[in-house]
Parts: structure tokens; C-alpha cells; sequence
């Protein structure tokens, strides 16, 4: 398979579904708003965008599967699947705030092959295949060279329905913005670590997290030479639902705080 080639097909379409999303973003009106759960809420243009994501994929790779947020079909008995997330950062596009993005991840068996994130509204497109490194708009990025906490800027996400863990992830917060340059809650997974495979965040954590979320951010902050693992150090970070992905100098000293006050449960 040419990912480098396949890349490039998947980021034409991304832009062009980018594009609806765009326009619909100067028009929306909340009364379109669904929720699918407390505070999960979804809206006739992730739907479209993810019909059209479904579409043009299909086209790209006949008889791939699919994982993705919305439903529209969910086939992962394929060797090769797509993992998407049409509108990550829904919450800041039906509030009018200008970061969210699409998320596009190619899995082929266990592995994550290739990523695209695209951040609509700068129109920035980061993109990574294995082996083949991490590029924003066609050229190279790499992870920061931080060596320690307190020379980093870190990002994260709050939780937003399940607040069983809330407390010692409180605990967390107060270590670290008292140790790193600051805190930032941008509002989607995706463009978080992508901007650690930028350079612009030294690192990031979070839980309650979906596949679809992280799939593709893990393969950009892989091959930008970062790392990426759960909270316990490992690389079950789609089973657990969490994920901490620095630029591999500070991972250690995240896990120590992370596992003073984060309890983990089974």
C-alpha cells in the first residue's frame, strides 16, 4: 500500500468536507442541535460530513471498514479500517468557537497506519503515515525538545458526563499548573495532539476518550517522534479510553503525577 500516495487523496477529500463544515459553521442555528447524552450533543452537520467521509473513503479503499462517531456504518471485521470523527470539537462549532476539526485514521489489522487531522479554521492539515513522518500543510514537524514539566506548555480536556474520576484528575490539574507554563483546554482530542506533533504543546492527557477521537492524532505524534501511551505507561490507550502523548522527554514525570492522584479503575 502507498500511504504517502493514499495521504494525499484522503487530505483532498478531508478539505472538501472541511469546506461544508466551514460554510454551515456561518449559518447554524442551535434549534438544529440532537443530544445523543448528557452534554454529548450532535447536529445534521456531523451527519452529513460523515456521510460524505463514509462516501469518498469507500471510493478511496473498495471493501475497507469503518469505525465512526456517528453510526453511519461500523464494519471492523475488514483488514483495512477507517476510524472517523467528522466534527471533533462539536460542542465549540455549535457555540460559534473556532477550533474544531476532522479526524481521519486508516487501521490496517492492530496497527494505525495514517492520520489526517484538519483544523477548519486556520485550515491547517496535519498528516502522518507510518514511517513516512508528520507534515503540516506539506511541510515536516517534530515534537519539542523540553526536556522537563516545568519547561512545558501541556493540554488536556475535562470530562463532560462521566465525573466518577473527577477528583483525583482535579488533583492532577492543581500539580501541574503550579509546575509547567500552563494548562490549555482547546476542546478537541484531535487537534490537541496535533498540535504536540507540532511543537506547540509539549504534551497532552486526557480520558474518556474514543477511538475516533485519538487514532489519528497518535499516528501524527508517532511519526513527529513523540510518544504516546495510557495512564499506566502501556499502549492500551483506545481500551482504556485515556491517553497521555508527549514529546517523549517528559512522559515519565506525567505518569509519576498522573499516578499519584490518578486512581486507576478496572
Amino acid at each position: 500500500m502507498d500511504y504517502s500516495a493514499l495521504s494525499d487523496k484522503v487530505i483532498h477529500l478531508t478539505k472538501k468536507v472541511g469546506d461544508f463544515i466551514r460554510q454551515e459553521s456561518l449559518i447554524f442555528d442551535r434549534a438544529h442541535i440532537e443530544y445523543k447524552g448528557l452534554n454529548d450533543m450532535v447536529s445534521y452537520v456531523d451527519k452529513t460530513a460523515e456521510d460524505m467521509l463514509v462516501k469518498g473513503l469507500s471510493e478511496l479503499l473498495p471493501g475497507s471498514g469503518f469505525i465512526t462517531e456517528e453510526e453511519t456504518i461500523n464494519t471492523e471485521n475488514e483488514p483495512y479500517t477507517w476510524i472517523i470523527d467528522p466534527l471533533d470539537g462539536t460542542t465549540n462549532f455549535i457555540h460559534g468557537i473556532p477550533t474544531f476539526s476532522i479526524s481521519i485514521a486508516l487501521q490496517y489489522k492492530a496497527d494505525l497506519v495514517l492520520g489526517v487531522v484538519y483544523e477548519i479554521n486556520r485550515d491547517e492539515c496535519f498528516h502522518a503515515w507510518q514511517g513516512g513522518g508528520a507534515f503540516l500543510n506539506g511541510n515536516s514537524i517534530r515534537v519539542t525538545k523540553a526536556p522537563k514539566v516545568e519547561n512545558t506548555l501541556l493540554a488536556t480536556g475535562f470530562p463532560y458526563y462521566d465525573f466518577e474520576k473527577q477528583e483525583p484528575y482535579m488533583a492532577v490539574f492543581k500539580e501541574l499548573m503550579r509546575s509547567c507554563h500552563g494548562l490549555r483546554r482547546i476542546g478537541s482530542a484531535a487537534v490537541d495532539l496535533a498540535y504536540v506533533a507540532a511543537g506547540r504543546f509539549d504534551g497532552y492527557f486526557e480520558y474518556n476518550l474514543n477511538s475516533y477521537d485519538v487514532a489519528a492524532g497518535i499516528v501524527l505524534v508517532r511519526e513527529a517522534g513523540g510518544y504516546v501511551c495510557d495512564f499506566e505507561g502501556g499502549q492500551e490507550m483506545i481500551p482504556r479510553r485515556e491517553v497521555i502523548s508527549t514529546n517523549g522527554l517528559i512522559t515519565n514525570e506525567i505518569l509519576e503525577i498522573i499516578g499519584r492522584h490518578f486512581k486507576q479503575q478496572p
